[in-house]
């Protein structure tokens, strides 16, 4: 394959400057002090921090594809300041405090980004203009009070999370209805492709070694097994998120579920004043099929809803124009703004992202094994995997810090069920969410029942 055959897999890979063409693979035997397996954000991300910390590691990664193929150049463009999970740590006594410092730490992480890319003179277009979940009905609207006030207990304040009324609400984002939203202070907007294939370069000029198309085969003791030779290293680091599925004896670790998204044609100014997000603020609202858009650099909408999970954690890297689910994001997308009926659709993609059984992401090493692990970000990954990554480094050098003490760290992830009871249980759950998002859209009450049964899933 070569650069033509990659353009093709989403708008950020349209996009992106400079060649896409895949690096030479591993064609022999190898040894390193670290062997990343994935050149996603995750692995990336640890490959720069273990440089910056020792120079001199011999560290290579091993990619299936090229750098940013799978989620890190599919998503959404939010470095966000969140957590998939953490509101399972906060609830707990023992767990809340070391949360609290967890979720100051993902703020954290989203200004350590920026900061990284003026370092490193990466344009990934980014712009720090926050996030905002707006309220289009009332029970939304009292659900992001309540989490607001729940975030207050915790000790977060104005310049974390603010409660927008409705007038300014409108003036950020001009959905109709416009209920009010919880703005978040720590999100930025990214061109994520242009971050990955930015982070790609500079730690390669720091001496660390990419292998594009060498897919790891298999796992063994500190060795990882491609076509083209074995990469034996002191420290195996698996960073392979939704794609972990194709390494045997790990394909129960994480699941694969699909994101779907748009994006449109560049929008005059005029279409602009009737939608808002001037500053380039994310936006979404709090239903449970998660949707999510953000104004891009150059004045488009990028705009995604979550897809599917398909039986036995099937992959597919490309999607027909007439997919169904593409119709879904087109009409959540102009449910909130109607204006964009008037203007084309150019793009539409779909990607992959990793979800553990208990909704935490994760990165721990088990140095007797020389095995390190890393991921589980369920669709928060941009600004996680920079705290992961960063953490994951710290833990291989031996390096203690407050990140190594965070709750982030831990055992690896527990094994999804089999088939057919893995594919009955997610279908279901998402099936039963998408009913709950029905009733409260259309002003009914919340099925009690049903989201007991949802809450049930979720957060185990």
């Amino acid at each position: 394959m070569k650069d033509t055959d990659y353009r093709n897999l989403s708008f950020w890979h349209e996009s992106a400057p400079g060649s896409l063409d895949p690096r030479p693979p591993l064609a022999s035997d190898e040894q390193v002090d670290v062997a990343i397996v994935g050149a996603g954000f995750s692995g990336l991300w640890t490959a720069y921090y273990l440089s910056e910390l020792q120079p001199g590691i011999r560290i290579a990664l091993v990619e299936a594809e090229i750098a940013g193929f799978g989620a890190s150049g599919r998503n959404g463009g939010f470095a966000a300041g969140v957590l998939v999970g953490i509101d399972t740590l906060f609830d707990d006594p023992s767990l809340c405090d070391g949360a609290i410092r967890l979720q100051r730490a993902m703020f954290d992480s989203v200004d350590e980004i920026g900061r990284v890319c003026e370092h490193e003179g990466i344009d990934c277009h980014f712009a720090k203009g926050g996030s905002i979940t707006v309220a289009t009905v009332e029970v939304h609207r009292g659900r992001l009070r309540a989490d607001l006030e729940s975030l207050r207990a915790l000790g977060f304040g104005e310049d974390d999370y603010r409660w927008l009324e409705p007038e300014e609400c409108a003036a950020r984002v001009r959905t109709s209805p416009n209920l009010g939203g919880l703005f978040l202070r720590h999100c930025a907007a990214i061109h994520p492709l242009r971050l990955a294939r930015g982070l790609a370069e500079r730690v390669e000029s720091r001496g660390v070694k990419i292998y594009e198309r060498s897919p790891a085969r298999a796992l063994e003791p500190r060795c990882v097994v491609t076509p083209g030779g074995r990469l034996r290293a002191d420290v195996v680091v698996r960073a392979t998120e939704a794609y972990t599925k194709g390494i045997p004896g790990h394909e129960r670790a994480l699941i694969p579920v699909h994101s779907m998204m748009i994006a449109t044609e560049p929008l005059p100014e005029s279409a602009w004043k009737e939608m808002g997000l001037a500053n380039r603020e994310g936006v979404s609202d709090p239903r449970r099929y998660v949707i999510y858009g953000q104004r891009t650099a150059d004045d488009r909408l990028a705009f995604g809803t979550r897809g599917n999970y398909f039986y036995g954690s099937r992959i597919f890297d490309r999607f027909s124009a007439d997919d169904p689910n593409f119709a879904i994001v087109q009409r959540n997308a102009e449910a909130l703004f109607p204006v964009l009926r008037d203007f084309r659709t150019t793009h539409r993609w779909g990607g992959s992202m990793g979800i553990s059984r208990n909704w935490q992401p994760k990165v721990g090493i088990d140095r007797a094994a020389g095995f390190a692990w890393i991921g589980g970000y369920a669709g928060t990954g941009v600004a996680a995997s920079n705290l992961a990554g960063r953490t994951l480094a710290e833990l291989i050098v031996e390096r203690d810090s407050e990140r190594t003490a965070l709750p982030l760290v831990g055992p690896p992830f527990p094994n999804w069920e089999p088939e057919p009871m893995r594919w009955i249980g997610v279908t279901g759950v998402k099936k039963i969410g998408a009913s709950l998002d029905r009733a409260e859209l259309s002003g009914r009450p919340t099925p009690k029942l049903r989201n007991k049964l949802y809450k049930a899933f979720v957060l185990k």
